[in-house]
């Protein structure tokens, strides 16, 4: 008989285990929360002595001589357990052989690295004052580029973040993809450019009170059949969606009172995210195997509701009457169709959270490039402002005019999320192939002509949200579309659509 007696006392230590670092994660994830919606300006110093302690504490947890002897006396005996138990063991596994070998302090200080280059990058962002940052991205990087080397020394270090945030991705398979979907992208936005198609968007810019915009985020949070129960909204200067547990969510947005669409599209972006996490089953729920299963699976869901929903023509007809009711004197002159055409208008930007469809995988590529050459030297943090305005420039055809609207207009990097980007592509377009082949089983016009979400979400969640972090994101295509990935559906659906509104 071994020191746990029997497998089900060793199973009720595991989920013990469980639900101690699950409760660690609950509670830096609030301070994380709180640090970046409601906490007075000055608390970085506390909070961040805080954060060293409980995440030294979870640390403990998880990295210690008894979890790799329970682990493996599990694995000895995985015929007596569930499918459930097998799959986090197997996790937990994969993930005790990477963090152990981070030394603790190591981890503990790159927590407390985090917790300043947020609040830093916040400040550094309202400024316009990228000098003041980048002392803190510059350890990011190299702390990122040293820990690759702990998680996984036989790799590419760009590789292993890739794998951390897409399991399954390398360099070579994004550099296939972005090659492939630049050449036909690149030629479809050069004919909408000179299409002599003009579309007005004037009057999202008008002025529009953030109470009424308020109101319009609780309306579409409804229309998403997202519990406010279990999901609230709050304001930050990036938006952003941050989960507990299936039965507590939070979203983010920033409410602007000359442009409509940017807080509105947030909402319906977020409340994406909101609902996987929501409908994750919640056997799942303080254990390694919670919330979603990728950064590009988790994206697809968003993207989905953003733009596959949110900006089609049918949910367009359910939306302006709302919209004008709500709006009257900014929407007095606006028909259904140039509200369509205005949420669909294609042009080079600046900012990726409001780019359009079409020039949105534009953006990531350009951090996707620079990304890379951080992690492999061959790019430094005092040259980055630079070279991002230059790839801006070759890749969109704009000029940065400050680094407000360029370099620090993401919080990803200061939460040290170098390898994430790529996500938000491959997300659309695995949103695109989900949309071909729920269409065999939907009639997806008419159910969001109607303002009708309630089939589309469940559709999803039988195949995508349920099963939390069960299944690899391979796995979940496989399950939603009976094949694998192929991104020509998301280079379709884009050209279909583009096409018909730039009459190209």
């Amino acid at each position: 008989m071994s020191e746990y007696n029997d497998v089900k006392n060793a199973v009720e230590k595991l989920e013990i285990m469980q639900k101690k670092m699950a409760a660690y994660n609950h509670a830096t994830g609030l301070l994380y929360f709180d640090s970046v919606t409601v906490a007075p300006k000055d608390t970085t110093a506390g909070r961040g002595q805080t954060m060293g302690i409980l995440t030294e504490e979870s640390y403990k947890v998880f990295v210690n001589d008894e979890t790799p002897k329970l682990l493996e006396y599990l694995k000895q005996n995985e015929e007596q357990l569930d499918e459930k138990i097998k799959l986090q063991v197997k996790k937990l596994d994969e993930d005790y052989k990477k963090i152990s070998n981070i030394p603790m302090d190591e981890y503990v200080q790159y927590n407390i690295l985090i917790n300043d280059a947020q609040s830093v990058w916040h400040e550094a962002k309202q400024k316009n004052d990228y000098l003041l940052f980048e002392p803190y991205l510059n350890k990011i990087v190299a702390t990122v580029r040293k820990f690759a080397t702990y998680l996984d020394n036989s790799k590419n270090p760009y590789d292993v973040w890739l794998n951390e945030y897409e399991k399954g991705l390398t360099m070579e398979v994004a550099d296939e993809y972005f090659t492939a979907l630049r050449a036909e992208l690149v030629p479809l936005v050069h004919k909408v450019m000179s299409s002599k198609k003009k579309i007005d968007d004037s009057f999202s810019y008008k002025n529009y009170s953030v109470r009424k915009q308020e109101k319009l985020s609780d309306f579409l949070m409804e229309v998403l059949t997202i519990d406010r129960n279990h999901c609230n909204i709050g304001q930050t200067e990036h938006p952003f969606t941050i989960n507990f547990n299936s039965n507590d969510v939070r979203i983010t947005t920033h409410y602007h009172k000359n442009n409509l669409l940017s807080s509105m599209f947030s909402v319906i972006h977020e409340g994406g995210h909101a609902l996987y996490e929501l409908n994750c089953d919640d056997e799942y729920d303080f254990t390694a195997l919670s919330g979603g299963t990728s950064m590009g699976i988790h994206e697809s869901q968003s993207r989905f509701f953003e733009n596959i929903i949110g900006r089609s023509r049918s949910f367009t007809n359910y939306l302006y009457p709302y919209l004008k009711k709500m709006f009257p004197v900014q929407f007095k002159d606006v028909t259904k169709v140039m509200l369509y055409e205005a949420l669909n208008k294609s042009q080079p930007s600046l900012i990726r959270t409001e780019a359009d469809e079409l020039t949105y995988s534009l953006h990531v590529m350009v951090r996707y490039e620079l990304e890379k050459r951080l992690i492999n030297g061959s790019l430094s943090t005092k040259d980055l402002p630079a070279e991002w305005n230059r790839l801006y420039k070759e890749y969109l055809g704009v000029d940065v005019p400050n680094d407000t609207k360029g370099v620090l207009q993401d919080s990803h990097w200061s939460g040290g999320a170098i390898g994430y980007f790529p996500s938000y592509s491959l997300g659309s377009a695995y949103a695109s192939q989900m949309l071909f082949h729920m269409k065999k089983d939907l009639d997806i016009d008419t159910l969001t002509q109607k303002g009708n979400l309630k089939p589309i979400v469940e559709w999803l969640k039988e195949r995508v949200h349920k099963y939390a972090s069960s299944k690899t994101p391979a796995e979940i295509i496989q399950i939603c579309c009976n094949e694998d990935f192929k991104p020509h559906y998301y280079t379709d659906y884009l050209k279909i659509k583009f096409s018909s509104i730039y009459e190209i």
